[in-house]
């Protein structure tokens, strides 16, 4: 009882100083605030211990895994926006530390409590993602990813020429400007590399009349794909293999990453941009969709893995390195490609990971049912941490297009007015 009575005070001194606009409620249905709207729920009183020990964003994200602490009546993005007014870093400062160290010693005799997640963390950070990677993020479930993404299954950013379009429409509208700026043609070859569940080829195909291929490393998407791609009728026009794009032998007219080059790593660019290189004609046309962060003042401190990467690798995208926009075009022009064009379509990503969270969100239950609560309640708090990433404006996410050099007139019209259309 001594342990649980001094997390209770510690919770209501933190509570009372950093003064949330939301309630809380303990684990013995004691509620700190009266307000209405969200509720942050502390089910394990050593939910406390644990922070104590480990104060970082890893033990956050066990605790939410592991149903140690909860949100009632609303979401994750309503607690975010109902949290603390002012800068949260510098009220953390201001808390009375002495105070709260006074009640830490019990909490250390008090046992270890509820300390499992129930969802595998990966080995240490290796850059790039390898087959086994590839499977952990996903062959969760091909039903568990329709309760969240549109009816094409794209699982990457959308594209909004209206915000209030559904997702649906938003997807499509992707899939066809890739396709404008890729300026296919009827009988060209494409390559998508990582295709996923096939979306971007089954479009293309239908709609511009190319001749598709497509690499992954997901057994359980490449089956759906090419189920999806038989009900099409498109057997004749898509093939998909389930392999890496650098054992490919053969020249594409065009070549699509869409989502896929944040699998790479940093320590393999030179195999990606050299094969790309290697497997495009001279003169196509490259694709490059891809996520990065802000470039920092010098390459060591870009290259410092901060808590939430650490965290996101750890449970989410094994292997997942982000490279800054200048490091892409740095490369694209090193292994000999002329850059064309460069779109961020920040925004747009982060309403597409907040309409994705909020469909989890409202399907909770049957994702519970389909990959267990763990790994459910994982996923909801990556999307609408991604979410909250794009909208705010700490990672972006570019659109490059780029051609393999060659002399003389580029495959690019003068203008782009046709693409906006």
């Amino acid at each position: 009882m001594a342990a649980q009575e001094s997390a209770a005070r510690i919770i209501r001194t933190v509570i009372h100083m950093l003064e949330p606009q939301f309630a809380v409620e303990l684990w013995n249905g004691e509620r700190i605030g009266d307000m209405d709207g969200p509720v942050l729920a502390i089910n394990d009183p050593m939910a406390v211990r644990r922070l104590a020990l480990k104060p970082n964003i890893g033990s956050i994200v066990e605790l939410w895994i592991s149903g140690q602490i909860d949100v009632k009546n609303g979401t994750l993005f309503d607690l975010v926006e109902r949290g603390p007014k002012g800068k949260f870093k510098q009220k953390l400062k201001t808390l009375p530390k002495w105070q709260l160290l006074k009640d830490v010693p019990a909490l250390l005799l008090g046992g270890r409590g509820t300390d499992a997640s129930g969802v595998d963390g990966q080995k240490p950070f290796v850059s790039g993602s390898d087959k086994a990677a590839i499977t952990h993020h996903y062959d969760v479930s091909n039903e568990f990813y329709q309760l969240f993404l549109d009816e094409r299954m794209v699982y990457t950013c959308a594209y909004f020429t209206d915000w209030a379009n559904s997702l649906d429409q938003a997807q499509e509208a992707k899939l066809d400007l890739i396709c404008r700026k890729l300026r296919l043609k009827p009988g060209e070859k494409l390559l998508d590399i990582g295709c996923g569940w096939g979306a971007m080829l089954i479009h293309a195909a239908k709609h511009y009349g190319i001749i598709g291929t497509g690499v992954s490393l997901s057994e359980a998407q490449t089956a759906l794909a090419r189920e999806r791609i038989k009900a099409e009728g498109l057997e004749d026009k898509i093939t998909i293999h389930v392999k890496s794009y650098e054992h490919l032998d053969e020249q594409f007219d065009k070549i699509s990453s869409i989502g896929m080059f944040e699998h790479v790593g940093i320590a393999n660019y030179d195999t990606y941009f050299s094969s790309v290189h290697r497997l495009l004609r001279p003169g196509g046309l490259y694709l490059h969709h891809a996520i990065t962060r802000r470039m920092k003042r010098n390459k060591k401190t870009f290259g410092r893995k901060s808590a939430e990467h650490l965290a996101l690798v750890k449970y989410i995208f094994p292997g997942g390195e982000l490279d800054h926009l200048g490091m892409t075009i740095e490369n694209l022009e090193g292994y000999g490609f002329e850059v064309h064009d460069v779109e961020n379509l920040r925004e747009h990503y982060g309403k597409t990971c907040r309409l994705w969270a909020d469909r989890l969100h409202a399907r909770f239950d049957e994702a519970i049912a389909e990959v267990g609560a763990p790994k459910a309640r994982l996923w909801l708090l990556y999307l609408t941490g991604c979410a909250l990433a794009f909208e705010r404006g700490t990672v972006q996410i570019n659109q490059t297009l780029a051609s393999r050099r060659k002399r003389g007139i580029s495959a690019v019209p003068q203008t782009r007015a046709d693409l906006y259309r």
